[in-house]
């Protein structure tokens, strides 16, 4: 493998620029950002070369997107992100290792990978990967189920954003009913008073709570003004606000509902997506039809045989 005149080897140093650009993005983004996301604005911001963007021959995959999705595991094993539902989020602990630099804290992140390794398994099993480029990862067996999910969860969106708003309006409801809800109020086409869907634990409404949601189904933040609104029409005890945004929402709406005196609720996409799948079982066959699913099983990584 090539090194450069620091006798780092081309991946390694291809791997440090693209998880410390990573990780700046997650700390940028008010410490969390969807997988997707992750990618677009390490591409925006690194320098990739023709090297870094070619795809191997026999997968079919870009280099640099493939380093990142191996080298992102040291990340996970030393504490400094988490990923769930497609989502990475920066620990306290990752926010310090940022400060490190780009080598400095692709150097801490994969001594604590060896370190996790060794206590997992034998000493034999630990290789230095960065020796060779990265085509087929062995790092971890978790990769798989991990890149696995991850399309998965892309598919499932671009279903979804298919959608138009009245139909994701039908998907909502269909969720909130496999949650034990009756939603006698779904909003026909037109003006709707800010509320979009009402739900209730009983038929006629008699139990608290009385839930009302707006829904924003479209590419951009639901902004702070949009949370207030929902806000102000919560005025009978009991009452309690979703608010369900398929573009997330500003980090001033997000704080705004934080500190609200009234309940409300934000789901974005991938909240929604992990719901649907939670509830999913409990769906009628007519509701599942709105975003049917596919369960596909693998062995949990790590797993003595």
């Amino acid at each position: 493998m090539t090194k450069n005149d620091n006798g780092v080897s081309r991946s390694r140093a291809l791997a440090a620029k693209v998880v410390f650009a990573a990780l700046n993005a997650i700390k940028d983004n008010n410490r969390e950002l969807p997988q997707r996301q992750v990618f677009l604005e390490v591409e925006q911001k690194v320098h990739l070369d023709e090297w870094a963007g070619a795809r191997y021959e026999k997968t079919g995959n870009v280099r640099w997107q493939t380093v990142l999705h191996f080298y992102s595991i040291d990340c996970v094993k030393a504490g400094y992100i988490i990923k769930k539902s497609g989502i990475w989020y920066l620990t306290p602990e990752g926010e310090e290792a940022v400060k490190l630099g780009e080598m400095g804290l692709f150097t801490a992140a994969n001594a604590a990978y060896k370190q996790w390794k060794l206590k997992n398994q034998s000493l034999a099993d630990v290789t230095e990967s960065d020796e060779t480029d990265v085509e087929v990862p062995t790092q971890d067996e978790g990769l798989t189920v991990e890149r696995a999910e991850a399309m998965a969860l892309e598919g499932i969106k671009q279903f979804i954003n298919a959608k138009n708003p009245y139909e994701f309006q039908d998907l909502a409801a269909a969720l909130l009913r496999g949650m034990s809800y009756y939603t006698p109020f779904i909003a026909p086409r037109g003006k709707d008073g800010g509320v979009d869907i009402i739900a209730y634990r009983d038929p006629l409404g008699t139990v608290s709570p009385r839930i009302k949601i707006q829904i924003k189904h479209r590419g951009i933040a639901a902004t702070v003004q949009e949370i207030r609104q929902l806000m102000g029409i919560l005025q009978k005890d009991g009452d309690v606000g979703i608010f369900i945004s398929t573009g997330g929402f500003t980090p001033d709406a997000k704080a705004t509902a934080r500190s609200s005196h009234v309940h409300v609720e934000l789901i974005d996409l991938e909240r929604f997506i992990s719901l649907w799948q939670e509830f999913y079982n409990k769906l009628s066959d007519e509701d599942k039809s709105l975003l049917p699913l596919l369960p596909i099983y693998f062995v949990v990584p790590g797993a003595i045989a």
